[in-house]
């Protein structure tokens, strides 16, 4: 059986993400080119004929119109070893909830670069380092960094440096491992690089990996299969006369066959599993890593809400009001009002108490009770919500205030 991946593709608004995954989907011929041309002549129709590959990844009309990718985008592609699921995350600042809730069903990242001249720069002030911070503090260990529009730039190798250098300095202080970061310059408009090799003089300097092979031996994190059923809901659909009630979304930990009994939480309402699909096949049963929909019976929809999830009704996951995380700040933290995302559930709350600051390697003490945490620093925190959530020991939570991300943090045993 192949191995499954599920990549989330990153990067700031404009830079070319979705352009360069529909290209990517052409090349491996999951896109047929009648599709593609139908595609090239809507875009065309409404002055936009570059768009026609992101339009392969942005399905709505919405997105479409406004060029700018709002939710989660899913596709799937497979090479000889691995069947891959992309995840197309928004990059326009208005939509980084949907991000997370991209980035928390993610194995490993694509961060997009437009490599143009002050494109770059522009999007390292923007949404370029958000992103890595998020999808890093989201658990995502590993990230490849697309330097896109190289065709912009003459191939010059200048450029593919000068933008390696100054990201791998800023990934490897948010915690990403050198050994755990790729560069690949490539074009996704002309597909340069994305899956075959480049052949422009200009880029003969370059002698590396392809996107693809990049993506095909990228090492995935173990998968908690022997763990009690945990899967968070990432869409809820309603209204099929053979399946009224279905849920999607990736199953964290342990697994799922038809005839289970799964308990949704936090409305603590049981459901049976009757059918099962993975990429739109009926499967028997489904394992930690991969993303199914399951189709149930025994439940009225209304207890079933993105965000919430569903787990084994022997070892259901708690609610919790309140708990205690040891977070890394990207802005000053103090006691305030903030929102606390986990996943696509999000909820108002309270940070009650700055506990300490903690050495970042050791984890040990190095302030007890500080007044203020500073950007950079890791601290443990108390958090109050305003409702009960199902979030247990090693669930990583986002804290965000007025917009932006303030720190992330991994839920402590109380």
């Amino acid at each position: 059986m192949k191995r499954m991946a599920n990549f989330v593709v990153i990067g700031h608004v404009d830079h070319g993400k979705s352009t360069l995954m529909g290209r990517l989907l052409c090349d491996m011929k999951v896109v047929d080119q009648r599709s593609l041309e139908k595609l090239r002549k809507e875009a065309g129709n409404i002055g936009k004929s570059s768009f026609a590959l992101a339009w392969v990844m942005d399905q709505t009309r919405e997105e479409r119109s406004r060029g700018v990718t709002v939710d989660v985008a899913t596709n799937h592609f497979e090479t000889e070893r691995t069947r891959f699921t992309i995840l197309d995350a928004p990059g326009h600042r208005d939509f980084i909830p949907n991000m997370i809730a991209g980035a928390s069903q993610a194995d490993f990242a694509v961060l997009v670069i437009d490599a143009s001249t002050n494109s770059f720069e522009s999007g390292l002030k923007g949404q370029t380092k958000e992103h890595a911070l998020l999808v890093r503090s989201m658990g995502v260990q590993r990230i490849v960094v697309a330097v896109n529009k190289m065709d912009t730039v003459s191939w010059s190798e200048e450029r593919f440096k000068d933008i390696s250098l100054q990201m791998s300095t800023f990934l490897t202080t948010t915690s990403f491992q050198a050994k755990n970061i790729t560069f690949i310059p490539l074009a996704g408009l002309t597909g340069e690089n994305v899956t075959k090799k480049v052949t422009d003089p200009k880029a003969k300097w370059y002698t590396g990996q392809t996107l693809v092979e990049a993506l095909d031996t990228s090492e995935i994190a173990k998968r908690d299969v022997k763990k009690p059923l945990r899967l968070t809901i990432n869409d809820v659909f309603r209204g099929g006369i053979t399946n009224p009630v279905s849920i999607s979304g990736r199953i964290q930990a342990g697994s799922v066959q038809i005839g289970d009994i799964i308990l949704a939480m936090p409305s603590n309402e049981t459901a049976a599993i009757k059918a099962i699909e993975v990429e739109n096949e009926p499967v028997d049963w489904a394992v930690a890593g991969q993303i199914p929909t399951l189709h149930l019976a025994d439940i009225d929809p209304v207890h079933l809400r993105s965000g919430d999830v569903a787990c084994d009704p022997k070892n259901p996951i708690k609610l919790i009001k309140t708990f205690t995380s040891k977070i890394l700040a990207f802005e000053h933290v103090l006691p305030m009002s903030v929102e606390v995302f986990r996943g696509r559930l999000q909820a108002e709350g309270k940070l009650k108490k700055l506990v300490a600051t903690l050495n970042k390697t050791s984890g040990e003490i190095m302030k007890n009770k500080p007044r203020i945490v500073k950007p950079g620093e890791v601290a443990r925190v108390v958090v109050e919500l305003d409702r009960e959530l199902p979030l247990e020991p090693g669930t990583r939570v986002v804290l965000r205030e007025g917009g932006n991300t303030i720190a992330a943090g991994l839920l402590e045993a109380n």
